[in-house]
């Protein structure tokens, strides 16, 4: 456990680590940026408790008053919920000068994934990652996350990538990077809101053991980097392929014409289709970060035991 000056490490998540207990680190983009008050508070406390109802410590990540925190307490996840887009969106950039100045942010899969391995944890749980946007090879606007999965070795447990990216250009951009993306219980890439995508995945792996083992066996062989785990939407909350797309167009046009980019475009895109679909998108949404976040704590518990 790297103990870096600016860490604070919640007792109980102290205690589970030194104790070579299973631990799974959660974002806090998503309470400030994803979800609306109180939905979002209400959203990152069960998905906290689905973490120890199968097994595992949760660990909610964030930056408060400069502090990189692992574990967040219910009173700070209030605070995050009720001040929302009023906090940062914090990707690599962004934590030396909120550190110095004392500030908040909210942590993205990038910044979740240095923090969780600065405190020594392996498992992390999302709902999906960024990746290579639509029109990347004019913009080069490609995520911050994908970079991280290439350095940063914590397995990353998502929905596949948001459908609002250029999915075919993500993989590729991973597979240049040495990430092993893996399939749980699909040979394809599975796109957010939907189980499918058109892609291929590079392994299928069916159980969280299989899991376990493939991500220490990246450990034990001294690779650099993460691995990917693609976890689709349960059948019940996925969405029809046709009319996530439709929303999803729609808002990527809207977001051309206003001339929104950079890391303004994601949060756009995504409220934007949630309204377009009528809130079903906001609801899928909450469905997949608690399916992922049952993947990751029996992984997560798979892996302390090995």
């Amino acid at each position: 456990m790297n103990m870096n000056k600016y860490l604070d490490v919640k007792p109980e998540v102290a205690e589970a680590l030194a104790a070579g207990k299973p631990v799974v680190a959660l974002e806090s983009t998503i309470i400030s940026h994803g979800m609306p008050y109180p939905q979002n508070v209400e959203t990152a406390l069960k998905v906290e408790q689905v973490i120890r109802d199968n097994g595992a410590v949760p660990a909610t990540i964030a930056i408060i008053g400069g502090r990189l925190k692992a574990g967040l307490t219910p009173e700070e996840i209030e605070y995050f919920g009720k001040k929302g887009h009023a906090i940062t969106k914090a990707s690599r950039r962004d934590l030396p000068v909120l550190c110095a100045r004392g500030e908040d942010g909210a942590t993205t899969v990038t910044t979740t994934m240095i923090i969780a391995h600065m405190a020594g944890i392996s498992v992390f749980a999302t709902g999906g990652i960024g990746g290579v946007h639509r029109g990347a090879e004019t913009t080069m606007d490609i995520s911050a996350d994908l970079e991280e999965l290439a350095q940063t070795p914590v397995m990353v447990v998502c929905a596949g990538a948001k459908a609002i990216l250029d999915l075919g250009l993500t993989l590729e951009y991973l597979e240049t990077h040495g990430v092993p993306v893996i399939g749980y219980g699909t040979e394809e890439l599975p796109a957010f809101y939907t189980r499918k995508s058109g892609f291929r995945v590079d392994y299928r792996i069916d159980t969280p053991a299989d899991l376990a083992a493939a991500f220490k066996a990246q450990r034990d062989l001294g690779l650099r980097g993460g691995m990917l785990v693609t976890n689709p939407i349960p059948e019940e909350y996925a969405m029809p392929l046709e009319v996530i797309n439709a929303a999803i167009d729609q808002a990527v046009a809207e977001s051309v014409e206003q001339g929104i980019r950079g890391k303004e475009s994601t949060p756009f895109l995504l409220a934007r289709v949630a309204e377009l679909t009528g809130g079903d998108s906001l609801a899928s949404n909450i469905q997949l970060v608690f399916n992922n976040a049952k993947v990751a704590a029996r992984t997560a518990a798979a892996y302390a035991s090995l």
